[in-house]
């Protein structure tokens, strides 16, 4: 994690200014606002030492949001976006499965800087995310259980998502990796949740 994390900001730094940013759905040189829609899937898992909270095996899910940027600096491609995800995380333990429905704010910092003599650009980002979940299950042996019963999970999850994301004129994907530092257990044992998730979607 320390590696990936150490990657990006040297990337981040690294990054040339150029004197133009056009990949078409906005332009990094002139536009102070963009707005976009997302759609894709994340693979996700949570970690604890209980072994009825323990869903170690991935379970993936789909996502669907909108995102709103802003323009952080004049002389720099960089942007503040954030926006609200619908998302479905969880995951399978021995015998079980839970299931969790998360509405997810993101708050990232994003660069933008365009491959030489290509239309396509590349936007590496990090930030925090607060999500709450809005609905659960927790399956085992064919019967169905409150995820938020006591003794399973809290509601609110804080984390972070760190990655990269691409666009081609209005066209835009995104892959990357989030972990959350909130205890989301409601028992002594911590539960941590994680994952990797793909984007796909357009800026206006």
């Amino acid at each position: 994690m320390r590696k990936v994390f150490s990657l990006l900001l040297i990337v981040l730094m690294a990054s040339p200014v150029l004197a133009q940013y056009n990949t078409g759905g906005y332009s990094f040189e002139s536009d102070k606002l963009y707005y976009g829609i997302r759609i894709g899937m994340n693979s996700s898992s949570i970690g604890s030492d209980n072994e009825l909270l323990d869903a170690s095996s991935s379970r993936v899910g789909m996502s669907l949001g909108g995102v709103i940027g802003l323009r952080l600096s004049e002389s720099h491609p960089t942007f503040l976006e954030s926006g609200l995800y619908y998302i479905q995380k969880g995951g399978k333990g021995k015998g079980y499965k839970v299931e969790l429905n998360y509405l997810e704010v993101p708050v990232l910092i994003k660069y933008g800087f365009q491959a030489s003599g290509s239309d396509l650009a590349f936007l590496p980002f990090v930030g925090p995310y607060f999500s709450y979940a809005i609905g659960g299950k927790y399956k085992a042996g064919g019967t169905k259980h409150s995820i938020f019963k006591s003794g399973f999970y809290n509601h609110a999850d804080v984390g972070f998502k760190l990655g990269c994301g691409f666009e081609y004129h209005m066209l835009y994907g995104e892959i990357g990796y989030q972990f959350g530092v909130t205890d989301i257990s409601d028992n002594d044992d911590p539960a941590h949740i994680r994952g990797l998730f793909l984007h796909f979607g357009v800026n206006f």
